[in-house]
């Protein structure tokens, strides 16, 4: 998959954490800024076949 950097905001990584059945992951305090997050939002993912992930918040 080709990015083009000019349309990109911001790049960050982040990490897993996996206790028993709980999975968590924080999200980077950018993105929340980004997409105005508030706690209680909903995100939705999308998993290509390539698995590239895409994230977007739930209007």
């Amino acid at each position: 998959m080709k990015i083009d950097l000019d349309t990109v905001k911001c790049i960050k990584e982040t990490s897993i954490t996996i206790r028993g059945s709980r999975r968590r992951i924080t999200v980077p305090s950018e993105v929340v800024d980004l997409l105005n997050l508030k706690d209680g939002d909903k995100l939705k993912w999308i998993v290509l076949t390539d698995r590239t992930i895409t994230l977007s918040k739930v209007k």
